[in-house]
């Protein structure tokens, strides 16, 4: 009688627990999404590169735009689609039109740069590359990389001989089939380029074109749907742009969830943890585990009381 008791005494007291522990579950997930509006995300300023006192003239103020940089920017055209009719040359000298690489199945990622650019491009070609290279997805398979040469100097010999040395350079050949750079005239560039909102100019004084630097990712249609800026890239935030503009073609039931906490913050081009979101996901997982520990311990407490009989 006095086992029985005590078994009674101890299923009541994890029944309270377990009710006072899932209330806490539950308040969490009802906690108002407007509290997570005041939150902020990593800030990251955009474009490269940044102005420096060497590059000023005397008497210049700190917060003054640059002259070489007066008409240089790079805005975000997000949801809009660039031209598909755009015409160019592969690498391999063959007449493309820029729609070709959008099939409707993989998203793309597309970058503007020049082969014989002595900063930034080799740069931005090595960031994309670096963060492809540890990626769960494979390019040609779920997605495709286009660059776009925005010198109408560059021609196919010059696009093959930069793809051959970033493809050895990484030890990607067995991908080359998934990696374009094109080339084309003036005209064709500028249309593409101003529909994706990146501007440049020719410095005469340096003899090199002024631009900001970054990477883009289309939709399989050719819409632009994330700006990532600078010339390093996240692999993680390149993985979720990628699922997310991939519309369900690519990526698992896990990056599904990671696009759940995560949202896209076009201020700054970065992905940023939505507090809400983990909080409700957290309030999920622990009302999930108190459930299964009171049915645990509910057929623990039944097979002791038919022990007892």
């Amino acid at each position: 009688m006095a086992k029985a008791q005590s078994s009674t005494r101890r299923a009541q007291g994890i029944t309270r627990v377990s009710i006072w522990a899932l209330s806490i579950g539950l308040w969490a997930l009802s906690i108002p999404a407007a509290y997570a509006q005041g939150g902020s995300y990593s800030q990251a300023e955009p474009g490269f590169p940044q102005p420096s006192f060497e590059m000023m003239e005397p008497g210049t103020l700190a917060t003054a735009r640059l002259p070489q940089l007066e008409n240089v920017t790079f805005k975000q055209h997000l949801n809009e689609r660039l031209p598909r009719d755009a015409q160019f040359k592969d690498e391999n000298d063959r007449d493309v039109t820029l729609g070709q690489y959008f099939d409707g199945k993989r998203p793309v990622v597309l970058a503007f740069v020049y082969y014989s650019c002595p900063m930034l491009c080799t740069q931005v070609m090595n960031g994309v590359s670096r963060a492809i290279k540890v990626l769960p997805f494979t390019p040609g398979k779920d997605f495709d990389v286009v660059f776009v040469s925005f010198d109408p100097r560059d021609k196919p010999v010059t696009a093959f001989a930069k793809k051959t040395a970033l493809m050895n350079y990484w030890s990607m050949q067995n991908q080359s089939g998934a990696w374009h750079f094109l080339t084309g005239e003036e005209a064709q560039i500028k249309r593409v380029t101003s529909a994706a909102g990146f501007f440049y100019m020719w410095d005469q004084k340096t003899q090199q074109y002024a631009h900001l630097s970054g990477v883009l990712v289309l939709t399989p249609d050719g819409k632009l749907a994330r700006y990532f800026y600078g010339v390093e890239y996240s692999p993680k935030e390149l993985r979720l742009a990628l699922v997310e503009s991939g519309q369900g073609h690519i990526g698992t039931v896990v990056d599904e969830l990671l696009l759940y906490c995560y949202h896209y913050d076009p201020a700054n081009g970065r992905y940023g943890a939505v507090v809400m979101n983990l909080v409700r996901l957290g309030g999920v997982l622990t009302v999930l585990a108190i459930g299964g520990f009171i049915i645990l311990m509910r057929r623990q407490e039944r097979q002791q009381m038919e022990g007892h009989a």
